[in-house]
């Protein structure tokens, strides 16, 4: 073991040495080229305690054109040895060493960061590596699933790709897909879609676009201590129609059909645009089966998938209900402030039998975010998932919630960076909670 952290050491030195030749040449070419050193501490849950280690990363990052390449080759160790005890230095074996469920593709896929070649609405769009807003089509069956959620304990690699039939003249189809971990083939969905009359000279009904998705989980005990022995798969048709498309003003009226595992449906209509060129608004109504979940694959998808499986195959009673949703947000100075925000629930109140199940009280989903430049030095973002809202209260009560923020603090090159996250398991009904503080340097 010992002289496997040898080579590890070993060519973390030998990929400093050869940054100033290769960097040369990426410029030569019309490359960009860049390279940032980390040095920092991460806590892990490890064997239901926390422990500490200190991190060294290496980030380099490549682009061209529309083309971009990531890596995140982070060693984590500590000179007092495995927890709980020991003196030896030592390296976190999990992020290199592939045991139980963690094949090698899971180990060492996620040393890509990403890779990624255009930017989500081109007419083509690749992303691979991690992804925190992956949607398919209005949203109705996948919206904003991240499969960030278990950093830095675990980084998953998945795969985002759309293209759109206009690249080559061909306006009236395209597809959306996306695969949540391509170590395995977990959560895949796919949507192609139609626009029938784009080649005609209709106003305003000739950007009609009408969509099928299929999403599926073939894998949904993929994180937790149980089986399940059961694919959930959710189909569905859908259609969107841009009504304004103004520079001040816009607005698109949508709607979804969708069914749940061969036993539940459920729909939606709505409408949502901007407004004023800053504006972000939308709303719903949904009518929703018994037993029928609305984005099944949501932001804390993977810490609610076993419960949701059980819900799928029939194992719980949800009676079907009319249900809402709203959304607002705003963006400000070319996109470097942004705040979203939705909330959705049932216009009814839950039997007396069942008021336990978090589907039948209202959702709130937002992020915040500031880029660099707005506040001088400073740069920041944060999300906040929280389900099962009974009062007013259970705003700000951390249960039945998903908290992620990072600040970063940069002077020239070098950035400073403290990173918080909660998360409640509803499985093992277990607190887990990671932070870190890091500094790193842009070499190039």
């Amino acid at each position: 073991m010992g002289r496997m952290w040898k080579l590890i050491t070993f060519i973390l030195i030998a990929l400093f040495a050869l940054i100033p030749a290769y960097s040369q040449e990426e410029e030569d070419n019309g490359f960009n080229f860049g390279m940032s050193l980390g040095i920092g501490v991460a806590t892990f849950d490890e064997d239901g305690s926390s422990f500490t280690y200190q991190s060294l990363s290496l980030s380099p990052d490549f682009s061209y054109g529309k083309f971009g390449l990531g890596f995140d080759i982070t060693l984590n160790y500590t000179f007092t040895g495995p927890p709980p005890s020991g003196t030896d230095f030592y390296v976190r074996e999990d992020d290199w060493i592939p045991s139980g469920d963690n094949s090698f593709l899971d180990v060492y896929l996620p040393k890509f960061k990403y890779i990624r070649y255009g930017f989500k609405g081109d007419p083509l769009f690749v992303k691979l590596g991690s992804i925190d807003d992956a949607t398919l089509g209005n949203g109705f069956i996948m919206a904003n699933y991240d499969n960030t959620l278990f950093l830095p304990e675990k980084r998953i690699f998945g795969l985002s790709f759309d293209l759109d039939g206009s690249l080559f003249n061909l306006p009236l189809v395209g597809i959306e897909t996306f695969v949540g971990n391509l170590a395995q083939f977990d959560v895949i969905g796919v949507r192609p879609f139609v626009r029938p009359l784009i080649n005609t000279e209709l106003p305003v009904v000739k950007n009609l676009q009408f969509g099928a998705t299929l999403a599926v989980d073939t894998k949904p005990a993929l994180y937790v201590d149980e089986t399940a022995d059961e694919t959930v798969a959710l189909y569905g048709a859908d259609f969107r129609l841009p009504l304004i498309s103004k520079e001040a003003v816009t607005m698109a009226t949508f709607g979804d059909l969708a069914f749940l595992h061969e036993q539940s449906m459920g729909g939606m209509v709505g409408f949502g645009g901007r407004l004023i060129g800053f504006l972000n608004y939308g709303a719903q109504i949904r009518i929703l089966g018994e037993n029928f979940v609305p984005t099944y694959f949501d932001s804390a998808y993977d810490l609610y998938r076993y419960e949701k499986y059980l819900i799928a195959k029939g194992g719980a009673e949800i009676p079907g209900y009319v249900g809402w949703l709203i959304s607002l947000g705003t963006t400000f100075f070319d996109d470097a402030f942004i705040f979203n925000a939705s909330l959705d629930g049932p216009f009814n109140k839950p039997e007396p039998d069942n008021e336990d199940n978090y589907l039948n009280y209202p959702h709130l989903y937002a992020i915040f975010m500031i880029k660099q430049g707005l506040v001088p030095y400073v740069s920041f973002d944060a999300s906040y998932d929280k389900r099962s809202i009974k009062s007013f209260g259970d705003l700000v009560d951390a249960e039945n919630s998903v908290i992620q923020a990072r600040i970063n603090y940069s002077i020239g090159p070098a950035v400073i960076s403290f990173i918080y996250k909660i998360r409640y398991e509803p499985v093992s009904q277990d607190w887990v909670v990671t932070s870190g503080l890091a500094s790193s340097i842009q070499l190039f």
